[in-house]
């Protein structure tokens, strides 16, 4: 069995990136931090973006699985795993990779989100998405945690209409109003 678990901070216009498709300081926050760490520890798989690899060095030596449209289907090269999800299923992917199944975590970026929560074979979508949210903080042009954000729609509504589920918010840093939502599938 898979269990694939989105993992995300926004600003409180669901933005994760600036106007240049960068991780903005301002999004920094410890207790996510500490919270997003823990729980991609629990991963048998992390599955990201090309950018978010780029920008994020693989410190914590996880297991990570590179989506690039430079990949030849499935291939390791010295710091990941790669793949193309034009080229090869994700079944297929995940029968290579975790033959007998496992916990996928999905820290992003937005093509790795748009992925698993629409384009993804039925039966390999988001399980949960963990989504905190700053909510005192601002990125104005920024790029959207999905693209149906920078088409106008709430990430909440999104998520909704996915068959995504919200649980209670809870505040993980009240003094920075940064809290966290997880949406499971039913």
């Amino acid at each position: 069995m898979i269990s694939i678990h989105g993992y995300a901070i926004v600003c409180r216009h669901d933005r994760i990136a600036d106007a240049n498709g960068a991780f903005p300081p301002a999004l920094m926050n410890e207790a996510d931090w500490a919270y997003f760490q823990a729980e991609l520890d629990r991963a048998d798989l992390c599955v990201l973006g090309s950018a978010s690899h780029r920008a994020t060095p693989n410190r914590a030596n996880r297991r990570r699985l590179v989506m690039s449209r430079g990949a030849d289907g499935l291939e390791q090269r010295d710091d990941a795993w790669w793949w193309a999800p034009q080229r090869l299923p994700f079944e297929e992917v995940c029968a290579r990779l975790l033959p007998d199944g496992g916990r996928i975590g999905v820290p992003g970026g937005q093509v790795a989100f748009d992925y698993f929560l629409s384009e993804s074979p039925q039966g390999l979508r988001f399980g949960a998405f963990h989504l905190s949210r700053a909510t005192r903080t601002a990125i104005p042009g920024g790029r959207g945690l999905l693209t149906g954000v920078e088409q106008g729609h709430d990430a909440d509504s999104i998520l909704r209409a996915h068959g995504l589920v919200p649980g209670p918010v809870r505040m993980i840093d009240p003094d920075a109003g940064v809290d966290l939502t997880v949406y499971t599938a039913p």
